[in-house]
């Protein structure tokens, strides 16, 4: 078992990681383009980062609600670039999703639920950016780095988890870390198709 001061330092480096990763796709938003970034995915990740900082409140978690709260505002930015009300219908989806698997189960049946949930908004939510990938050449706006360090991230927190004794979030972070890995590398797929096409960007 990882000694339990070991598990916080993993997890303040899990923070700075996330940060610095969701920093760089923020910029990239701003100085490349907007362009194949998922809605759906950045407007439910800052949903979720409003239900890890209650559940870092809740079980008395510092690192956990820090490592949400820097976030938050730069996955808001991000999502205020995407146009979101000329999009009510992924915006609506969206929500009604957080709703299902992260709110309701949470009030109904607890934290464990609620994360359980949760957990399985943060593997779903990086289907829509795959897909998106998938179906569109010349997705310059999405940052291959920031979703690799993501992964990097995500197993530290599956090493502060551990650490801390909380499987429930352990598992869905891995699930995610996996997500994070695939989107990394299409997204590395089409920065070369693009290079090799002299593709040019659409400003945001």
């Amino acid at each position: 078992m990882i000694h339990a001061s070991f598990a916080v330092t993993v997890g303040w480096l899990g923070v700075s990681l996330g940060a610095v990763s969701t920093y760089v796709q923020y910029q990239r938003s701003r100085q490349v383009s907007t362009e194949g970034i998922s809605l759906a995915t950045w407007y439910q990740f800052a949903l979720m980062s409003v239900f890890w900082i209650s559940y870092g409140l809740a079980v008395h978690q510092v690192v956990i609600v820090a490592g949400s709260l820097i976030c938050l505002p730069m996955q808001v930015s991000i999502v205020a670039r995407l146009s979101p009300l000329q999009n009510m219908t992924t915006i609506v989806r969206s929500s009604a999703f957080i709703l299902v698997c992260s709110l309701a189960p949470t009030l109904l049946l607890g934290w464990s639920a609620g994360v359980l949930g949760t957990g399985i908004v943060m593997v779903a939510n990086r289907f829509p950016q795959i897909a998106t990938l998938v179906r569109h050449p010349g997705d310059l706006g999405v940052s291959a780095l920031s979703w690799l360090m993501g992964a990097v991230c995500s197993l530290m927190w599956v090493a502060f988890y551990l650490g801390a004794r909380l499987w429930a979030p352990l598992v869905v972070t891995a699930l995610a870390m996996a997500g994070n890995l695939a989107i990394a590398a299409l997204a590395q797929w089409r920065h070369r198709e693009a290079r090799a096409f002299d593709y040019e960007p659409a400003t945001a």
